[in-house]
């Protein structure tokens, strides 16, 4: 296991509220188990979801993203994947909401070293809330 530096930063742009973008850096732990990488890093009150834990695995032209802890959006799951379109529930202080990502493009260049990116477009739908399009990039430094 590997401690390393992680930049992460969020584009969301929607018709409604416009674009919005949010870029933080914190420490993660990078461990690789057969031909899978996991980033465990800590969400932090700038991001939204402080007390909560972030967990990505990266397997092949897949990425998961889970999150552990508590406050919102935590317990949740998304899988993105180029083309597929993944549906999950979205919990919120108000109950879950149905969620859609359509995954556009994923690219990936990790080392064992704990160097590289990650980078993440789709289409995000939660349904009767909101819909948009975001991207993700996590830089591991």
């Amino acid at each position: 296991m590997k401690e390393v530096l992680v930049k992460i930063k969020s584009r969301q742009m929607n018709n409604e509220t416009g674009e919005d973008e949010m870029e933080f850096v914190t420490e993660a732990k990078l461990y690789k188990r057969g031909d899978t990488y996991y980033l465990l890093y800590e969400e932090s009150e700038f991001s939204g979801t402080p007390g909560c834990k972030t967990r990505l695995r990266l397997r092949g032209e897949e990425l998961q993203m889970k999150r552990v802890g508590e406050g919102v959006g935590v317990g949740n799951e998304i899988l993105f994947s180029k083309g597929q379109r993944f549906t999950g529930l979205y919990d919120t202080p108000f109950g879950p909401i149905e969620l859609e990502v359509l995954t556009n493009d994923l690219a990936k260049d990790i080392s064992d070293e704990g160097k590289g990116s990650i980078d993440v477009d789709y289409d995000i739908s939660l349904k009767g809330l909101a819909e948009g399009r975001n991207t993700l990039n996590i830089t591991l430094m």
